[in-house]
């Protein structure tokens, strides 16, 4: 019997022994795991604060040299050494917000026909083909709009919205010109097909997570697929919508090669979007090898920081936006 005892004795000693080893290794692996994730995250931060510091070092002899006048001068002249940020400025904004005007009312509707109209065989061929959209370089996009979209839109599009808005107000403006096919127009429509799989490959998905309890419902109180639509799923999935949406204009407001084939770049400002102009990723690509002397180089990197800061300005404007959305709907 004492035998047995000891025997059992040891037995719950050497439980309690291993027990305590699984415990100190599980503390030490968390311990492992969570300093590794901030370390990961530290190094993100670390590495932005980097690009912000090289940012501002590059660009500062040129934000002495011209100043505030820099965000607002037209001329881009390396032969004088004048340089005005205000035409790439403008070209990116104008090319981007056509973009978006464009792709997502188009995305989020291709999102919904995936989702709530679309029958089952042809929505996993329609989803593909979107996706592949996603994978073309953007050089290949470029190219096609250089020589297959631009004359196309030359030889039709162009003269017909002269011809329809030529007697407009405003809208005279902003068709104006003779139809050289390349222009903002175009690097924006070219824009607007870069960035519709972002938006509907996210819409989709987000789309596809909303409870079917809560369609059901809808549908049962009598509602239309419309109003479910409306009422249900885009209020349910604002916050991921939201999410394409940033991330579609943050690859709008960077895309370089496909914009350069196509914008013309052109350093001025006007105000028919079919005339040429730039961007400023497009000015960097073009000129930076070309870039002879300090203040050139100089004059560049503060339009990559200018760039920057407006893509900056852009997500957190989205953020206070969603932020007083979920405050005004109380969630």
């Amino acid at each position: 019997m004492v035998d047995v005892a000891l025997q059992s004795g040891n037995i719950a000693v050497a439980e309690k022994v291993d027990r305590a080893s699984v415990l100190k290794r599980l503390r030490l692996g968390d311990t492992a795991f969570r300093h590794i994730t901030r370390l990961a995250a530290v190094t993100v931060l670390i590495i932005l604060g980097g690009i912000i510091v090289s940012l501002v070092i590059g660009s500062w002899p040129a934000l002495r040299q011209f100043g505030f006048g820099f965000l607002t001068t037209e001329v881009w002249n390396p032969v004088t050494e004048q340089f005005g940020a205000i035409s790439p400025i403008y070209g990116t904004v104008v090319t981007s917000l056509i973009a978006m005007l464009i792709a997502v009312p188009v995305g989020l509707f291709i999102a919904l026909f995936l989702t709530e109209l679309c029958p089952m065989w042809l929505r996993r061929p329609i989803g593909i083909a979107i996706e592949l959209l996603a994978g073309i370089p953007s050089i290949i996009y470029g190219i096609w709009g250089l020589f297959v979209f631009a004359p196309f839109l030359q030889q039709y599009v162009q003269p017909f919205l002269i011809n329809v808005f030529g007697n407009v107000p405003v809208l005279s403006t902003v068709f104006e010109g003779p139809p050289y096919g390349i222009g903002v127009l175009t690097a924006g429509l070219i824009l607007a097909i870069m960035v519709l799989p972002f938006i509907t490959s996210i819409s989709r998905d987000v789309f596809d997570a909303v409870p079917p309890m809560l369609k059901e419902s809808a549908y049962g109180l009598g509602c239309t697929t419309w109003e479910v639509a409306r009422y249900v799923v885009l209020p349910f999935t604002r916050v991921g919508v939201i999410g394409g949406v940033m991330l579609a204009l943050g690859r709008a407001l960077g895309e370089t090669m496909a914009v350069t084939f196509v914008i013309g770049n052109a350093h001025r400002i006007s105000g028919s979007i079919l005339a040429p102009g730039t961007t400023i990723s497009a000015t960097i690509a073009n000129e930076f090898t070309e870039a002879v002397g300090d203040l050139y180089t100089s004059s560049l990197i503060a339009l990559g920081l200018i760039l920057f800061c407006i893509t900056f300005i852009v997500l957190a404007c989205a953020r206070i936006m969603l932020m007083r959305l979920n405050a005004r709907l109380g969630t």
